[in-house]
């Protein structure tokens, strides 16, 4: 909590999350910590469910501003999306569409799949090495498990973690808590706390 305060008082910044807020369903502090992850964490950033980019938008501004070199890697399988006010016809375009308006598109490796497919797991394990995972970011559907099955062994000890839905009224909410409560029982994730409608933030650990 002391570290989103201070962000709020950084004007400028705050107000360029504020404006990414505007492509997501994620809450401003939960894309605030997104920012601050991806800018402290040590490794790179895999990202699962990009939608039209308001969480890839404050990761890569993150990872730019933390002066390293590091990779982003984004897994969004597109679509359209009817009757929200985020509605488009085109997931994927737009996504691409307001990375660029920030000049960010260059700076994530976008992936137009879903994360199980057999040509995203090849493409991102061909992107990215064991152990070497610092920030995961889960927004996509209700089988978080599955994929941190799939890609946990790229993560690191310690690896920030973010999951949407665990707290949710849609039909997410339930099997995502599930899961993700297996997996801290597990002594694999271990907790930090909700933030925004419903975000579980945490690390990763090794055993």
């Amino acid at each position: 909590m002391e570290t989103l305060i201070g962000y709020r008082y950084q004007k400028a910044l705050h107000h360029q999350l504020m404006k990414a807020a505007d492509h997501s369903m994620l809450g401003i502090d939960v894309l605030v910590l997104i920012y601050h992850f991806a800018k402290v964490a040590k490794g790179d950033i895999l990202e699962i469910g990009s939608f039209v980019g308001g969480s890839t938008i404050a990761a890569a501004m993150g990872a730019r501003d933390s002066g390293k070199r590091r990779k982003f890697v984004s897994i969004e399988p597109g679509g359209r999306l009817k009757d929200h006010h985020l509605a488009t016809k085109d997931i994927f375009r737009d996504l691409k569409k307001n990375l660029a308006r920030v000049n960010l598109l260059e700076a994530v490796t976008l992936i137009n799949g879903c994360s199980y497919d057999e040509t995203t797991i090849s493409a991102v394990r061909e992107l990215t090495a064991p152990g070497e995972t610092g920030l995961f970011i889960f927004d996509a559907d209700a089988n978080v498990r599955r994929d941190i099955d799939c890609y946990g062994d790229r993560f690191a000890h310690g690896c920030w973690v973010v999951i949407d839905d665990y707290i949710s009224a849609t039909d997410k909410g339930g099997p995502t808590r599930i899961q993700v409560d297996d997996l801290i029982a597990a002594g694999r994730l271990e907790p930090l706390g909700f933030y925004g409608w419903g975000t579980w933030v945490g690390r990763w650990l090794l055993k």
